[in-house]
């Protein structure tokens, strides 16, 4: 079984879809997937919750894959409004539900480890190799964020793929100081800054577990960060996965994932 923790509004859906349908093309495993969402279109009209429709398309396609296979939507809007809706960090650059991972904790249907992925990873090998690291004795294991680690702080890893050990960080109250930091001052990179000022032990995974830049003959997890480019205009480049004909030009790898994409949305 490979448990994985993604989060977002409705806008989420087709990342989290290509996402799990490049996890699913590398592996025979069942796939459980929990999606934390919230409704937040008072705030935002644009910040809608994932539906019961759209689980049931996560879910369907995932069970032809394995049918021990399952999609979990989780609403963590209570627990949002109630601890960070007035956040000094409420309207930056990232929307609100990129911190609702740092409530996964507290939620007890989660298995006692499991994966975060951001909607913006895609699998290119099977990532059993990385559910069957041990972390019993970390917090959470994480790759270095290829710009943070040169200009942040040595060690400074992303947090866009997460491998959480949800016990420990209960034990040390991880999540819960990070969201203290969160609603006492802005920040430029509110969760990730938060998690690497306070994770007590952490394990460094390889790159290839997250590949922020281009793609390496071993890398397992690739992700579509935002990256500057440098020559000849230094410009920054942004290419999703639901970017469709833009990466059919740059990742051709990836086509068979987004001609079953398109086929499951009828595009």
């Amino acid at each position: 079984m490979i448990p994985i923790l993604y989060s977002g509004n409705s806008f989420a859906f087709d990342g989290i879809l290509i996402s799990l349908l490049s996890i699913m093309k590398h592996t025979k495993s069942a796939i459980h997937a929990y999606v934390l969402t919230m409704d937040l279109s008072d705030v935002n009209a644009s910040f809608k919750p994932l539906d019961e429709s759209m689980r049931n398309i996560l879910e369907s396609v995932c069970k032809e894959h394995n049918p021990d296979s399952s999609v979990t939507l989780i609403d963590v809007g209570e627990l949002y409004r109630s601890e960070l809706l007035n956040s000094p960090n409420k309207n930056t650059f990232y929307t609100p539900y990129s911190f609702l991972r740092l409530f996964a904790d507290r939620i007890d249907i989660l298995p006692k480890k499991i994966l975060y992925l951001d909607i913006d990873t895609l699998a290119r090998e099977d990532i059993s190799s990385l559910i069957n690291t041990d972390i019993s004795d970390y917090e959470l294991a994480g790759s270095l964020d290829y710009y943070g680690d040169k200009f942040l702080s040595k060690g400074y890893i992303n947090s866009g793929v997460l491998y959480l050990n949800l016990d420990m960080i209960r034990m040390t109250s991880l999540f819960k100081r990070c969201i203290e930091l969160i609603n006492q001052k802005r920040l430029y990179l509110p969760d990730q800054n938060a998690i690497n000022k306070f994770v007590q032990k952490k394990l460094t995974l390889p790159r290839k577990y997250n590949e922020q830049m281009k793609v390496q003959k071993d890398t397992v997890i690739q992700h579509f960060v935002t990256t500057t480019i440098w020559f000849p205009i230094v410009h920054k480049r942004k290419i999703k996965p639901w970017h469709v004909s833009k990466m059919k030009r740059k990742h051709p790898e990836f086509n068979d994932i987004l001609d079953k994409y398109a086929l499951v949305k009828k595009i």
